[in-house]
């Protein structure tokens, strides 16, 4: 788990009381001004009392306010600020794209520090080696799994992607010792996927998720690709979660390649040029 609080302020707000909430989304909204404020401004500001401050404090492992602030400034300036950018009914173009564009970028140089190399070398050594890869996910992430199998395809291994429940826990069930399923999921508690990822552990494939750490889905992997996004899916599309997922896969992919040596890029080449007659030719203007 990242020690970064602004972080940890953003991805933690559901286990939070309401009260406790509302504090937060004000810290989260302008952190840079929540470190000058006292503690009655806060309160006033979220509309609570200022006990409810210091138990939010207390909440994330911090004795008081002072503490809080302290701990606040010091998680700004670590880096780029993984700040959740809400987009609002009143926005206007111009705010809603910078926020979006920020956001995403701010989620992607946060994933980039949470995600450890050596998972990335144990996923690409179960890959290279599978018999077969099955990549599945539902909504949003059915989409990344499919943009899975429109790249994994190309490496000389059966793969195959589903999106639909049945599929997946079918196709689960039919594996064997040396094949390998990457689950997709943002949160990593859709009912459908934990239980896909137990039928295919039960089979005796290697299950890699793409998920949040310390999920159901979690929890019934054999490897784990750990994000976190303070994403509300509960109004707007996923769009943070997403383009990590997105990179994941390109970086697994990557990974891949570059174990089957230069001798495969040769394949790799074949593929794309058979693709050129399909495409116009560019002319130039006069």
């Amino acid at each position: 788990m990242t020690n970064n609080l602004l972080q940890r302020l953003s991805t933690q707000q559901d286990q939070l009381n309401r009260s406790e909430r509302k504090v937060v989304q004000v810290i989260v909204a302008d952190p840079q001004t929540a470190t000058r404020m006292s503690i009655a401004a806060l309160a006033e500001l979220a509309k609570v009392s200022e006990p409810t401050v210091n138990r939010m404090c207390r909440s994330f492992g911090l004795k008081g306010y002072p503490d809080f602030k302290m701990e606040l400034a010091q998680s700004m300036a670590r880096g780029m600020p993984y700040v959740s950018q809400t987009v609002n009914q009143n926005d206007t173009a111009a705010q809603y794209t910078d926020k979006i564009f920020t956001s995403t970028m701010a989620s992607l140089d946060t994933a980039k520090q949470q995600i450890d190399s050596k998972v990335i070398e144990r996923a690409v050594d179960y890959l290279s080696q599978a018999q077969q890869i099955c990549f599945f996910g539902m909504g949003a992430s059915g989409a990344v799994a499919h943009d899975a199998l429109h790249k994994f395809f190309r490496f000389n291994i059966p793969v195959v992607a589903h999106n639909d429940s049945l599929m997946m826990r079918m196709t689960a069930a039919a594996c064997k010792r040396g094949d390998v399923l990457v689950l997709l999921s943002f949160t990593g508690r859709t009912k459908e996927m934990v239980e896909v990822a137990r039928i295919g552990r039960s089979a005796g494939a290697v299950v890699i998720a793409i998920t949040q750490i310390g999920s159901s889905l979690a929890e019934e992997a054999s490897l784990v690709l750990g994000v976190e996004s303070p994403e509300d899916t509960d109004v707007y599309m996923p769009m943070q979660s997403r383009m990590i997922q997105l990179t994941l896969i390109d970086v697994l992919a990557t990974g891949v390649i570059l174990r089957r040596g230069e001798d495969f890029h040769g394949h790799l080449k074949t593929i794309k040029q058979s693709l050129a007659t399909t495409r116009l030719s560019v002319t130039k203007e006069q």
